[in-house]
């Protein structure tokens, strides 16, 4: 396993396990999971209080309780503020969204908490006053975003004390719109738009560490790309880089990511241990660039 450092301090797994599907497990088999995880040298789990309605969160506490010391192998990361229907990043649903967390987690902190997606009525000073209330009591240690533009970044990084150490955002080799503005600068290519403010730029510059969700999908949930005959060109491109590295496809297109020298951490979400040991093996690839470029091609991008 390959590790970044988070917050310039925190050793934190290349991979990390997603638990947004975790409540589909029984306990004998969410505890193989986990230990699958912990034993390719996963240290990173990824939550938020959404997943599976708090489900998710309550039965990964139940772990915790039954096998007592786990929590101080973990680095628990959690997330907030998406409501039925609305956004909220009021100071009163940040603190009661996380005591929830820690309940159903069993747990009396978090390492990590993330505002899930952008509020448009956010309040940098009322953040902020959240922030500092779970910080001053030891609750919640770090603190990052979600789904954010650079400008609100800007906009929310003024008002805290603390700084934001993460930004999960989308991607991927079908999802790489992090990368493509850059890439099409000064031209009229379709990607060429600035979209997020050149948000993974705007990271690097500032010490921010991208986590990538929904590594294999294409389009918001469309479904993955891997072996889906929509994408032929990428699933041959992928299967012979692979074979010539000696890994999966999956695990190809998770070294892609990784190679990205911004240091990403990859959010896996599968639920299937033995796919996930499988995918761990990205970190055993030192991807040329001619084969990352080729890939990005096979995407169907195009260079200028």
């Amino acid at each position: 396993m390959n590790y970044v450092t988070i917050g310039g301090e925190q050793k934190a797994s290349a991979i990390a396990l997603g638990c947004m599907r975790i409540s589909a497990l029984d306990q004998p088999a969410l505890s193989r999971h986990i230990h699958t995880a912990l034993d390719a040298g996963i240290n990173f789990f990824d939550h938020a209080d959404i997943y599976g309605g708090g489900q998710c969160e309550s039965d990964f506490g139940r772990l915790l309780a039954a096998e007592p010391g786990l929590r101080e192998r973990m680095i628990l990361q959690s997330k907030c503020g998406i409501r039925p229907n609305q956004y909220d990043f009021s100071k009163e649903h940040i603190l009661q969204s996380v005591e929830g967390i820690l309940s159903r987690l069993g747990t009396d902190r978090l390492d990590l908490l993330l505002l899930h997606r952008p509020d448009a009525l956010m309040e940098p000073e009322e953040v902020a006053e959240a922030f500092s209330a779970l910080e001053a009591s030891g609750k919640v240690l770090r603190f990052g975003v979600s789904n954010f533009t650079a400008r609100q970044i800007e906009l929310l990084q003024p008002a805290l004390k603390q700084k934001l150490v993460v930004n999960q955002m989308q991607f991927g080799l079908m999802c790489s719109g992090l990368v493509d503005h850059g890439i099409c600068a000064n031209t009229e290519f379709p990607h060429a738009g600035d979209r997020d403010g050149e948000v993974l730029d705007y990271c690097r510059l500032h010490g921010v560490t991208i986590q990538a969700w929904s590594p294999f999908q294409y389009g918001f949930f469309e479904g993955v790309f891997l072996d889906n005959p929509k994408f032929p060109e990428l699933n041959a491109k992928l299967q012979e880089v692979a074979d010539r590295y000696e890994v999966s496809k999956q695990a190809m297109a998770t070294a892609w990511i990784l190679r990205h020298p911004a240091k990403m951490q990859v959010i896996a979400g599968t639920t299937n241990a033995q796919r996930l040991a499988d995918l761990c093996t990205a970190c055993q690839v030192d991807l040329s660039r001619e084969d990352w470029y080729a890939l990005y091609l096979a995407a169907g991008n195009k260079l200028p």
